[in-house]
């Protein structure tokens, strides 16, 4: 097989994971998960750097996990490649919900585009109720288009 077999294997994965992201989040951690995920909901009372909700960073890092080990000790080194575009989508993941988003790391407050404003009102949007239902916007990187209007011009 060749580069661009793999390539495409790995960029297939990343853009597959916004999907599995976007189910995991509206069905397993608004879901039979919530106490995981409800502290992530609510205003940050404890001290601490940690919440229960990064336990799901293990729950998606063990298939990725998973795919590295398999790929490398099979003749199915495609498999190695859906662990990379885990592994890449899980940075990005990292990186705009964690860094940008929520500050956690003090990266990114430059930010200023109409896509990184969308981004920040549709996480917004989620976070605007702090119990498991009636949310909206479960996915990070594929942003409903009245995100991109400011609050005043959204219909319900």
């Amino acid at each position: 097989m060749t580069i661009l077999f793999y390539t495409i294997v790995t960029l297939v994965t990343v853009a597959g994971m916004e999907f599995v992201a976007w189910f995991a989040h509206k069905y397993v951690m608004h879901g039979f998960l919530w106490t995981w995920h409800e502290d992530h909901h609510k205003p940050h009372e404890k001290e601490g750097f940690f919440e229960k909700n990064d336990l799901f960073f293990l729950v998606f890092a063990l298939p990725s996990m998973s795919c590295y080990i398999i790929g490398s000790i099979t003749p199915h080194l495609w498999v190695l490649f859906v662990g990379i575009g885990i592994s890449i989508y899980g940075l990005i993941y990292f990186l705009i919900h964690d860094v940008y988003i929520h500050q956690r790391f003090k990266w990114f407050r430059q930010l200023d585009s109409t896509y990184s404003r969308a981004i920040l009102r549709a996480h917004g949007a989620h976070h605007a109720k702090q119990t498991k239902e009636g949310c909206e916007s479960f996915g990070l990187l594929v942003v409903a288009k009245k995100y991109f209007k400011s609050r005043k011009a959204w219909k319900s």
